[in-house]
């Protein structure tokens, strides 16, 4: 059973980046982010968090290994993704249950992000892309 997510949050550590191998295929990739999802509340002075939760987050994507490099501790981000159960058991032989997020997105709010640097589109020269009345094709 899985529950569709939306959620805002925090970064609260250093992306974690892992790759799985598996025979002669690429190997899968994965992102794993540990997010604090705040419940931010308006009180007189300002807001007040009730409610919270921390939360991993695993995005599995070719892209990862780079995204890891994107992301970090303390950036505000927008995660869309699936609640589901992660059940293992601890080095006590004791059967356990948690909550991890499967993200089909993470995207980077603009809250704090002091400049964004875009790399060039595959196949097009970068000056073309430094010129404002150049069709964004």
């Amino acid at each position: 059973m899985s529950i569709r997510f939306i959620g805002e949050g925090n970064i609260g550590s250093a992306p974690e980046f892992r790759e799985f191998p598996h025979g002669n295929d690429d190997p899968d990739r994965l992102l794993r982010l540990n997010v604090y999802f705040d419940n931010p509340v308006p009180v007189k002075d300002g807001y007040e968090d009730r409610g919270g939760f921390w939360a991993p987050v695993q995005l599995w994507h070719d892209e990862a290994e780079h995204w890891a490099t994107l992301y970090q501790k303390g950036m505000r981000v927008l995660v869309d993704g699936r609640i589901v159960q992660d059940k293992w058991t601890d080095k006590d032989d004791n059967p356990r249950v948690t909550f991890v997020i499967e993200a089909r997105s993470v995207a980077i709010l603009p809250y704090r992000i002091e400049t964004i640097a875009l790399s060039p589109k595959p196949g097009r020269e970068a000056d073309n892309e430094d010129r404002t009345d150049a069709p964004d094709n």
